[in-house]
């Protein structure tokens, strides 16, 4: 019972800090998307994709530095190779809820767009928790414990045998 316990405080506390770096990041995305869209002529879609990009950049510093801050660093290539990719899968998922409600159902107003936004980061959020602790900041393997580390020998096992 304590060890699965124990695993489930530490899911909790990974839940916890990957929702913090993620909640600043969907600050960051929204900021963002709607400043482009106020400053620029860039159609909504294409303002959201920049808005990503820049949200997938801090998320990265964020998860690394943070919330998988005692993962594994030893593969740094494969690591940022891995995390870009699924991050531009969790892309073309939060943008492709944007896209179908702007373009498919005609909801296009700065309201609309923010809801749909915000829905589609929801749904990526999902699909990137679930890649990055799997796939990307891969946990370091458990350490093991022998009796050489628990200062233990045959010997001493013996005399434990032998009550006087």
């Amino acid at each position: 019972m304590g060890h699965g316990a124990s695993r489930l405080r530490r899911l909790v506390r990974e839940v916890a800090k990957f929702g913090a770096v993620g909640g600043a990041g969907v600050l960051v995305n929204l900021l963002v998307f709607n400043l482009v869209r106020h400053v620029t002529d860039l159609q909504v879609v294409r303002a959201s994709v920049i808005a990503t990009v820049v949200a997938i950049i801090f998320n990265y510093v964020g998860f690394r530095y943070f919330t998988y801050r005692d993962r594994d660093k030893s593969g740094r290539t494969r690591e940022m190779t891995l995390f870009l990719l699924f991050s531009a899968v969790g892309l073309v998922i939060e943008n492709g809820v944007l896209y179908a409600a702007t373009y498919g159902f005609d909801w296009n107003t700065p309201l609309q767009n923010n809801i749909f936004k915000f829905v589609g980061i929801g749904i990526a959020t999902l699909f990137r928790f679930w890649s990055y602790r799997t796939w990307v900041f891969r946990a370091l393997p458990a350490p093991t414990t022998t009796a050489a580390d628990t200062g233990s020998t045959a010997e001493q096992e013996r005399n434990k045998q032998r009550v006087p």
